[in-house]
């Protein structure tokens, strides 16, 4: 007990002594109470350290500048004096190296590059992306990886993810070659419709079947109620409600009048409602029409957008502005059809669409360290990950 409490215990202890009026039968218990000790640890004052530094604080460290090339060759260093290490250790002492057999074969085998450089190869008509001299492959047809004379960026962007990898055991985890998922999506959703012709229903269907549920609940057609008066906005500013409401009528106006003209789109979730509201069977028909329409290519790209953004305008609008196909023509750059020095419709451009409400409201009570960057930064690198996909020369 800190020695102020044990103060205050014993003056406690003496102003009942001394108002007591002591009998023979109370007297030694007081004598008792007055000399008993609360506990036996003994106090220690505080040492207070003087301070011995002179001169001006030092400055505060500041960060390295880094980029994806240093951090690449960073991480080549690390791998090789990795592999040095071993091989001495291993000559040193050649009885003391484990024999593995069996799985552990296999485990080792897979902690290991077996490739040194990756290359890309125009091969019959089309771009192969290879590992010292094996094509890259797919992960369920072993077939490989071949991509159009049109995408050059999607073929360096697939070499580069490969080049970065340290071992064939990072190639099984999605995360790290999210690229080579993506390409291979639009591959399956290709040998998909070939095989469909003749089967009938196939992936496209579902595909564009779990889109139009997004268009229902599309963040963009979600429009907060008016701002009470406890929640107006600054003198000058705008509410959540008219940052939706602009942002939504620029989309919507676009789309309505160059990508599914006659097409009525209107808010689902709008005032006080809690349940959105369903479009018209007439719109409906006319943007599921359009989605199976789109190639393989577009088709995975738009899926990739629309769930990451969690919508499906922004994403739609996000397709038609960078696709080389039918569907972009006369709307982006790559087919001159942008007025010159039209600001094109990109990535930030799409990232903001999804994310109006989570900027507003970190704009007013802050950004949650390790949450909301990380997320601000991981749908930026889908939402780009879309455009290397249906984007390209026009070179058939």
């Amino acid at each position: 007990m800190k020695p102020p409490t044990r103060i205050a215990l014993r003056s406690a202890i003496r102003h009942q002594f001394q108002c007591a009026h002591p009998t023979p039968t109370t007297l030694p218990l007081l004598t008792r109470q007055r000399h008993l000790q609360i506990h036996t640890t003994p106090s220690t004052p505080a040492t207070v350290s003087p301070i011995h530094g002179t001169g001006p604080p030092p400055e505060p460290p500041t960060p390295a500048a880094d980029s994806s090339s240093s951090r690449l060759e960073r991480r080549r260093k690390q791998a090789e004096l990795l592999e040095q290490a071993q091989a001495i250790r291993q000559q040193s002492d050649p009885s003391s190296a484990p024999k593995v057999t069996g799985k552990k074969a296999r485990d080792n085998a897979l902690r290991k590059r077996f490739w040194k450089d990756v290359h890309v190869r125009e091969v019959d008509g089309a771009w192969e992306v290879h590992l010292d001299q094996r094509p890259l492959r797919r992960p369920n047809t072993k077939e490989i990886v071949r991509l159009p004379l049109s995408k050059p960026l999607l073929a360096t962007a697939l070499a580069i993810e490969w080049d970065m990898l340290l071992s064939a055991q990072q190639a099984t985890r999605q995360h790290l070659i999210p690229l080579t998922s993506l390409v291979c999506r639009a591959l399956d959703i290709a040998d998909d419709d070939n095989d469909a012709a003749a089967r009938g229903e196939g992936v496209r269907e579902g595909i564009a079947s779990m889109l139009l549920r997004y268009l229902d609940t599309d963040s963009l057609l979600c429009w907060a109620p008016p701002p009470e008066e406890h929640d107006l906005p600054p003198e000058g500013g705008e509410s959540l409600r008219d940052r939706q409401k602009r942002a939504a009528e620029e989309v919507v106006g676009f789309l309505t009048s160059r990508v599914w003209p006659g097409v009525e789109i209107e808010p689902v979730l709008d005032g006080e409602s809690i349940m959105p509201r369903s479009h018209p069977e007439f719109t409906r028909q006319i943007i599921q029409g359009w989605i199976m329409g789109l190639s393989h290519w577009e088709l995975a790209g738009l899926e990739r957008g629309v769930l990451a953004g969690k919508g499906l305008l922004g994403a739609v609008r996000l397709l038609v502005e960078w696709s080389e196909g039918f569907v972009g023509a006369g709307i982006g750059d790559g087919a001159s059809g942008a007025a010159p020095g039209e600001k094109r419709f990109g990535v930030e451009e799409a990232a903001r669409l999804a994310s109006i409400e989570v900027d507003w409201q970190t704009g007013r009570w802050g950004e949650v360290e390790d949450t909301h960057d990380v997320e601000k930064e991981d749908l930026r690198r889908q939402l780009g990950s879309v455009v290397l996909l249906v984007s390209g020369t026009g070179r058939r």
